[in-house]
């Protein structure tokens, strides 16, 4: 499995590719401000087809390049209901004030968009994506899992054949979690979200978030302070190490 990330923009908004291997089809995950360029070079350097853009949720700068890189390549890209109108007109998910940097910036729909549906698993470039509607942060922030195969010299009698891989895009952070003053942002929801979709995880789930540094459920559930009181946050998750 190939997963690769960098920050993009004045955001650092954490874009992501995801291949089985080196010159395969890949996905890539929330292209942000001036995430196009990179996108290019790291398909062009590991061989990868881009097939698909999946957004976590409608913020600007997790979607800024998405539209380009979806026509560039004739690819779709997937939003859950709730945010896909941001695509168009991210204002709506930014407000008034924050709307003031866009300036004469026009945006539109990628020409392919495909709504993600909660609790569905979706098949692209020959991985599984499960898709968890985790609104808080935006009404249509989801939580894309994947299993990553371990590889076969590091198993043994007590290790997974497979580790869980967990994109929380703005949902969950190293020490933190997101913001929920803008439109759409609900912080009792967030938190609910979090309980109900993340602290259930094992604790060796990896978190690749939207921004910052990876973590992982166990971390989380250790030491972040914002889920000290949440149900789940005092033990380990099912199937935890």
């Amino acid at each position: 499995m190939l997963i690769t990330g960098f920050p993009a923009g004045m955001f650092q908004t954490n874009c992501y590719l995801v291949a089985t291997g080196g010159g395969s089809e890949a996905v890539i995950i929330d292209p942000g401000q001036d995430a196009a360029p990179t996108v290019r070079s790291l398909l062009a350097e590991h061989e990868l087809t881009p097939v698909a853009v999946l957004l976590t949720h409608g913020h600007l700068d997790h979607t800024w390049n998405a539209q380009e890189l979806s026509d560039e390549y004739s690819i779709p890209a997937y939003i859950h209901t709730d945010d896909r109108p941001m695509l168009a007109d991210p204002g709506k998910g930014i407000g008034r004030a924050l709307g003031a940097m866009i300036g004469d910036t026009v945006f539109r729909e990628p020409e392919k968009v495909i709504e993600f549906v909660d609790g569905e698993a979706v098949e692209i470039a020959g991985i599984r994506f499960t898709v968890d509607l985790a609104p808080g942060h935006t009404r249509g922030s989801v939580l894309l899992g994947i299993e990553v195969p371990v590889p076969v010299e590091d198993t043994g009698p007590d290790t997974p054949e497979t580790v869980p891989v967990c994109f929380s895009g703005d949902v969950l952070f190293a020490g933190s979690i997101g913001r929920t003053d803008l439109p759409g942002g609900d912080h009792q929801q967030l938190l609910d979200s979090i309980a109900a979709k993340l602290l259930p995880l094992p604790d060796h789930t990896q978190v690749l978030p939207g921004h910052g540094p990876q973590t992982s459920i166990g971390a989380e559930r250790a030491t972040n302070p914002f889920l000290v009181d949440l149900p789940g946050a005092s033990k380990k998750g099912r199937y935890g190490l």
